[in-house]
């Protein structure tokens, strides 16, 4: 499985397109948006930190969703999964291997656009806020690594990219990445507050006021990545019988 691990990370990083999209592209959005004043209402934060914390997680989804579903349905339909099949790596072995190497790519992501933050907007924060932030946006975004998993194995061929763009915007915009859920009518906001994507990027926003993340947000976390991973072993083990 480390050995699966290496070789997905030196392929990813090798993918320029990929490495703009996932690492560029979200600073660029944080510097545009985060050109206002005052606080953002009901939170309490600065525009700026509350923007840096939806671009850094939206950045570490865009690299392990985006990453993993396309790549998975290519690599099915070109053999390489027929070849993995060969060996001795279990179903759960090479999820976790899809999975890990994905969140690793994602953290330059993640400091990227904290860096440009504290130079460019003036954000600061403890020592220890910005280690947390870090560490619980990069823990957070296995959740999405997984997904990415299940749905290269969901759909292959064409329909892979679209039904990935959807799950990317809608999960992006409905839990408040591009715009604070509170802007939204109070229907919405009550569908928004049980998505992953709210409750990773309330995690964020808990440590830069703070204050200790709320269980509810976490076992969201816990739960979407338990059904994300075991949705995509199935997938995986289905996948490996249709052969």
């Amino acid at each position: 499985m480390n050995s699966l691990i290496k070789l997905e990370l030196a392929r990813a990083l090798r993918n320029r397109k990929f490495l703009f999209f996932s690492v560029i592209y979200p600073s660029v959005i944080f510097l545009l948006v985060s050109n206002q004043t005052g606080n953002v209402d009901g939170s309490g934060l600065s525009v700026a930190k509350y923007v840096m914390v939806s671009m850094a997680s939206f950045g570490a989804l865009t690299a392990v969703l985006m990453g993993n579903s396309e790549r998975i349905a290519k690599e099915r339909e070109g053999g390489w999964v027929r070849q993995l099949r060969l060996t001795t790596l279990p179903g759960r072995g090479y999820v976790l291997a899809k999975t890990a190497s994905a969140a690793v790519v994602s953290l330059p992501s993640i400091v990227v656009v904290f860096l440009v933050a504290a130079a460019v907007k003036d954000v600061r924060l403890d020592a220890w806020q910005w280690v947390a932030l870090t560490g619980a946006i990069w823990a957070g975004s296995l959740v999405f690594a997984a997904l990415g998993v299940a749905i290269g194995y969901l759909a292959s061929g064409d329909a892979v990219r679209p039904i990935t763009m959807i799950v990317y915007f809608g999960l992006s915009i409905l839990g408040g990445l591009w715009m604070p859920s509170s802007t939204f009518p109070t229907w919405l906001q009550d569908i928004a507050k049980w998505l992953p994507t709210h409750a990773y990027a309330a995690l964020g926003r808990a440590i830069e006021q703070s204050q200790a993340p709320h269980a509810q947000d976490i076992a969201i976390l816990v739960v979407f990545f338990l059904l994300f991973a075991g949705g995509a072993a199935w997938l995986y083990r289905k996948d490996t019988l249709k052969a």
